[in-house]
């Protein structure tokens, strides 16, 4: 029997504190979909993607209604792109875009991830023609997503896939101008890509994953946030290992919710359960942020000396924590710090706080990377690419997941805003500091080595 005063917090965290699955993905294996016929091609992905998720939306909504708690959002995950368009020209990547947003819309999902590549050792053909269509596909595209991995601990970076990503990058936000270049939004660069990330833009399904399988994204910051502000309220002589013991305790609640909300959602479509990824993913709701955690543990100013060690904290806090309470834990499962995503981090950037090399540093310890980071439009591609390339590096050199999902505005500066809306927010322009002063690294290209730690064998 659940002991009363677990039901009873739970109750609290989802009425509250804001608990919520912030996503069920459902992962869609395609390659059975290819055929030499682009047509023929086309009628069996809209038909795989009908059988396999037409009652996802449905099965969600029963299961929130059953158990109370919400389930934000609903969205599918699906084999890279490339692997379909390697027997197609480049005629074929907009169709095959628009067949995998409409057959999203179709069966009442958010957003579609897959439109992407894996070239951290190079390009074939079907994925030189996904990055050269993505700026074309994600700005005429409502749903699609797009995550390319440029790097991994095992290969090294790919540094004319890093050049190749910043001018991409930048040509797809100046396709959506009037928008703030908000289709760059929906594209993602990784290093150590996770093959079952149920959270977009980076979502796809992998090559080692079931032919359909669930995963699910639980969130919670304000629930994080609440349970530190009562414990300094009603405890004496609190110090951090107390304060990473509470971040522990409340994420194995967090955890078990979302566990218990994910396996009853793939019983009732008859799919296999993947993982359950506990990412404190922050919304622009005040009370629902990760910055506003580290204002809780002391940090007065984010991006103050001390922040870097208060998101490794919290960080690996909240990992221990889901570790505790699943052994079905993936995904990145950890802190994400996206600026326009979360109201006290963009706060700190229009305060001047928040630098981008200071960002930089605490994702050196966070679960993902530079997220919804926005920076002049007039940043040229090249500096966008060295970004990418020194985030990557933090990645592949530590051996963990680090991922660039940044935003040139075009037509804004330094104390513009950018808005996006919806879960996506808004956020001030980041000054970049030497900007255009990267070219000729970036234009040696090649690969940078893999690590010796990636000698494991």
């Amino acid at each position: 029997m659940i002991p009363t005063e677990d039901i009873l917090k739970t109750i609290e965290m989802v009425q509250i504190e804001k608990l919520d699955v912030r996503a069920v993905t459902l992962g869609i294996n395609l390659v059975g979909c290819a055929d030499g016929d682009s047509g023929r091609m086309l009628r069996n992905v809209r038909t795989r993607i009908h059988s396999a998720a037409g009652r996802l939306v449905s099965c969600c909504d029963d299961v929130s209604g059953t158990y109370g708690i919400p389930i934000v959002n609903k969205r599918l995950a699906v084999s890279m792109a490339s692997q379909l368009l390697e027997a197609h020209g480049p005629a074929v990547c907009l169709p095959l875009a628009r067949v995998l947003d409409e057959s999203a819309g179709e069966v009442g999902v958010d957003l579609i991830g897959g439109y992407g590549a894996l070239v951290h050792k190079g390009f074939s053909d079907g994925d030189r023609r996904v990055v050269d269509s993505i700026p074309d596909v994600l700005s005429t595209t409502r749903r699609v997503c797009s995550a390319v991995s440029v790097a991994s601990t095992k290969a090294g970076i790919n540094m004319d896939a890093v050049r190749r990503m910043g001018a991409i990058i930048k040509e797809t936000a100046e396709r959506t101008r009037a928008k703030d270049g908000f289709a760059a939004a929906k594209l993602c660069v990784f290093a150590n890509i996770p093959e079952d990330n149920p959270f977009m833009a980076g979502a796809f399904l992998g090559a080692g994953e079931p032919g359909t399988v669930i995963n699910i994204g639980v969130s919670g910051p304000g629930v994080i946030k609440s349970a530190l502000e009562r414990l300094i309220a009603t405890r004496k002589n609190v110090d951090l290992g107390r304060i990473a013991e509470e971040i522990k305790r409340t994420a194995f609640r967090v955890t078990r919710v979302g566990e218990l909300m994910g396996r009853e959602v793939a019983q009732r479509l008859g799919v296999r359960f993947g993982v359950v990824d506990l990412s404190l993913a922050p919304t622009p709701d005040v009370g629902d942020s990760v910055g506003e955690i580290l204002e809780t543990m002391g940090i007065a100013a984010i991006g103050a000396p001390g922040s870097t060690a208060a998101v490794a904290l919290l960080n690996d806090a909240v990992k221990k924590g889901g570790l505790f309470a699943s052994s079905s834990v993936g995904g990145l499962s950890g802190a994400f710090i996206p600026v326009s995503e979360d109201q006290a981090l963009s706060r700190a950037v229009r305060e001047g706080t928040l630098t981008l090399e200071k960002l930089e540093a605490m994702t050196s310890v966070c679960s993902v990377g530079l997220d919804m980071v926005v920076v002049p439009g007039d940043t040229d591609a090249d500096t966008l690419a060295a970004i990418i390339a020194d985030e990557m590096a933090i990645g592949v050199i530590n051996g963990k997941t680090t991922a660039v999902r940044i935003i040139p505005a075009p037509g804004k500066g330094p104390g513009d805003v950018a808005v996006f809306g919806g879960l996506f927010g808004e956020s001030y322009i980041l000054p970049v500091r030497n900007a255009g002063r990267s070219g000729r690294f970036v234009a040696f290209g090649g690969q940078i080595p893999a690590p010796v730690q990636s000698l494991k064998n």
